[in-house]
């Protein structure tokens, strides 16, 4: 494999200020001007500057003060939003990155704020960063985070708003209504609306309400004619209810807050209503849990799911309007410091623009993308015999790339169509995440149902999907389903499915293996890999892993999977020094590993060991990265590139020079502590040569990127890659050239197969 050429034209993402950048911040000098729109994204970057020249290996690997997960988390979300600002995406998706970027703020702030929280009331004063404690982490955190904020704001209503108005598309303050049109938004009020509200007083008979995580409230302040008294009262805008609320046409909306606002009068009568504005909690998601005490897995889960409900609120977002004194009256209310409150301008809970992509404007989105049926499914379908769906997994192994290729054709059909085949003994699967209306649960019911031994280890601790796994559980139960709930200590993270099958031959098993999780839905949006296959060894090492996930085995060998946490970091740590002795010895040397997150120090380290010995090494990390590319004497050799678009990379691919015989695996693990040795992963070895062939182009697509790829420094800011050519393949961008790629080989493969 070619090594990828890197250094073309850059946009240089670095600097506290945010600021336009000028005509020094590209690079190289004689690198073509980037085109004027690639130039509207504003540089950035959080990180505290570092010494790393005056740092050990070890030092570079572990310590805090180069790699502080939140503020590389920070990082990605910054990628993300610059998508918003990126003007060559159509408005709509743009829209679609404001409010991601917002959704991912809010699980920052419920997960890792939390976490820091939660350390910081127990007084956990010993854990540093370059000296400092939990609560000046808190604070170096809110100080990062509000440029973020600022931007995400100023992006919605400084472009995105009046670029879509140009199109019909208005999100209109009430104030701006005609009165006509503000009649009729009072009816809707009155007949829809009102009945439903609940207005709380807060008095020394009333105490301060309940604000449930995440919903959007107001803030009213009253004041008694009579007395003179002043009161502030709640008020819950409605989640049942459309946010945007239609006037007139389908694409002008108004609201549904300051419809509220404007009806006060009618649920405060007699009151003078002095003021109102919207605000809103999030609450601490990150909840302590102990299992090795806990006599009962899911009593546990269920307990902390009610904890949760009511925890702490660890951050105050408000209406960038709202007077001071209302402020302090909720943080004060709310146990909040001064630095947990931020000042929204326009609407808050922008995750709710969601709702406004899905406008039926096609020429403001994305081409759409329907997945592609791969060559080896093509004919068959729910009416197909199973024997034929079988018989063309044993022509050899299939891989499978979502979302270029249908999950629902490929992996859900070949559950379906095993559940329904009497030649099916029995089918075993572990579920992760998977969809309110899962097709694959429905599937395992329906074999159970049909006299097949099905057994499930359903991850009840996944963040997030802990009620939704639980109802799963219980109707995978119910059903006559063998259900396991995960192992005590570990989260069982592996994506794999076995099906057991009489043959004329004999009992042979079939198997899928994935990078992602067994839901449609995220299929058509991240992008996964799968290996449909028959393979023995494989199957066996199947049979052996679900004997650890569900009874006493302590399984210390596979044959050729990589097991987690048992034999996959040992592999991977091998593999590395394998190149590390082909570089050593003068021969060629290389790894390239694609994956969400890299921070493991071990792994770090000897990857910096591996750049000191020679080894060429290309990482494609989507999101968190602790090790720093490009430092003089140790990691000049690694080059990291995260890619950012309209999927989200979620697939996990590892490729090994090995002198001329190269591995490749995927998996469901990236290079995490986390994952090596706290969860249940999966890594399978692809070794068809035409598998290969496909992986590798996977790869170098990704590694050519200059319309998505963001390029790390060494200070672990990020610029992103501008195309010197505007109609170069470079500048198509990975997801682009991977559905051309797709259709390519899936006509070749129809050629072939009429011949």
């Amino acid at each position: 494999m070619n090594r990828a050429p890197i250094t073309t034209g850059v946009l240089d993402v670095q600097g506290v200020a945010i600021q336009q950048p000028d005509d020094e911040s590209v690079a190289p000098e004689d690198a073509a001007p980037p085109r004027p729109e690639a130039l509207s994204i504003p540089p950035v970057s959080v990180h505290p500057p570092v010494d790393l020249a005056s740092l050990s290996l070890e030092a570079l690997s572990t310590s805090e003060e180069v790699y502080f997960y939140e503020l590389s988390w920070l990082d990605f979300n910054w990628r993300v939003l610059m998508e918003a600002y990126d003007a060559r995406n159509p408005l709509l998706e743009r829209l679609k990155f404001v409010a991601i970027a917002a959704s991912n703020l809010d699980e920052f702030f419920s997960k890792r704020v939390g976490g820091l929280k939660r350390q910081n009331a127990v007084g956990l004063q010993n854990l540093k960063l370059a000296g400092l404690t939990p609560a000046e982490k808190l604070e170096m955190l809110s100080q990062a985070v509000r440029p973020m904020i600022k931007l995400q704001s100023d992006c919605l209503l400084d472009q995105l708003l009046p670029a879509l108005a140009e199109y019909g598309v208005h999100l209109l303050d009430y104030a701006e209504c005609t009165p006509d049109q503000q009649a009729r938004l009072n009816e809707y009020f009155e007949n829809v609306i009102y009945p439903t509200l609940t207005p709380l007083a807060v008095d020394p008979g009333h105490p301060f309400p309940f604000i449930s995580n995440l919903s959007l409230s107001l803030g009213v302040q009253l004041r008694n004619p009579a007395s003179g008294e002043i009161y502030f009262s709640r008020l819950k805008v409605p989640a049942n209810r459309p946010r945007w609320t239609p006037i007139d046409t389908p694409m002008s909306f108004v609201p549904l807050g300051q419809i509220i606002i404007a009806n006060l009068h009618r649920l405060y009568p007699g009151m003078e209503i002095l003021s109102a504005y919207t605000f809103r909690v999030t609450r601490n998601a990150d909840i302590a849990r102990n299992e090795e005490e806990a006599d009962d897995l899911l009593e546990m889960i269920n307990d902390e799911l009610r904890e949760r409900r009511f925890a702490p609120v660890v951050r105050l977002e408000v209406d960038a309007a709202m007077d001071e004194r209302m402020v302090e009256f909720l943080r004060a209310e709310l146990e909040l410091d001064s630095m947990d409150v931020y000042r929204i301008r326009g609407p808050l809970r922008q995750t709710d623009l969601f709702a406004l992509t899905e406008l039926n404007l096609p020429h403001l989105k994305f081409e759409p993308w329907l997945p592609l049926t791969p060559p080896r499914f093509v004919g068959i379908d729910r009416d197909t015999r199973p024997s034929d769906l079988f018989a063309a997994i044993r022509q050899g192994d299939i891989l499978l790339h979502h979302p270029y290729q249908s999950f629902t054709v490929s992996t859900q059909q070949f559950i379906e169509i095993a559940a329904r085949d009497p030649q099916v003994l029995a089918i075993k699967q572990t579920l992760y995440r998977t969809s309110n209306d899962s097709p694959i649960v429905s599937a395992l019911i329906q074999a159970a149902e049909r006299g097949k031994q099905v057994a499930v280890l359903v991850e009840v601790k996944a963040r997030f999907d802990e009620e939704r796994n639980i109802e799963w559980a219980r109707k995978l139960e119910d059903a006559g389903c063998h259900v396991a709930y995960g192992l005590v200590g570990l989260k069982t993270h592996s994506k794999i499915s076995l099906v057991v099958r009489e043959e004329d031959d004999g009992v042979r098993t079939y198997f899928h293996i994935g990078t992602g999780n067994y839901n449609p839905k995220t299929a058509t949006l991240y992008t996964d890999l799968g290996l449909i296959s028959c393979q023995p060894d494989i199957g066996a090492d199947i049979l052996d892993l679900f004997n650890y996930l569900t009874g006493y085995s302590r399984q210390t060998s596979y044959r050729k999977l990589l097991i987690a946490p048992v034999t996959m970091r040992d592999r991977f740590m091998e593999m590395i020094d394998g190149e590390i002795a082909h570089a050593s010895a003068g021969r060629p040397a290389r790894i390239i590993a694609k994956m969400n997150t890299l921070d493991d120090p071990a792994v770090v380290q000897r990857l910096y060991e591996a750049s000191q010995a020679g080894v060429s090494i290309d990482l494609i990390v989507r999101g968190n990265c602790r090790l720093r590319p490009g430092i003089p004497g140790v990691s000049e050799n690694i080059r990291v590139i995260s890619v950012i678009g309209r999927f989200l990379e979620h697939s996990r691919i590892f490729y090994f020079e090995n002198n001329g015989e190269p591995r490749y695996y995927i998996s469901s693990a990236d290079w995490m502590r986390r994952n090596l040795s706290n969860r249940v992963e999966a890594a399978a070895p692809i070794e068809d040569p035409r598998l290969h062939e496909q992986l590798q182009h996977i790869l170098q697509v990704s590694l050519t990127d200059h319309r998505q790829a963001w390029e790390m420094l060494p200070d672990a800011s990020y610029r992103k890659r501008v195309p010197e050519d505007p109609n170069s393949p470079f500048a198509l961008g990975t997801h682009l050239s991977l559905m051309e790629y797709t259709r390519v080989i899936t006509k070749q493969s129809m050629i072939r197969a009429t011949r």
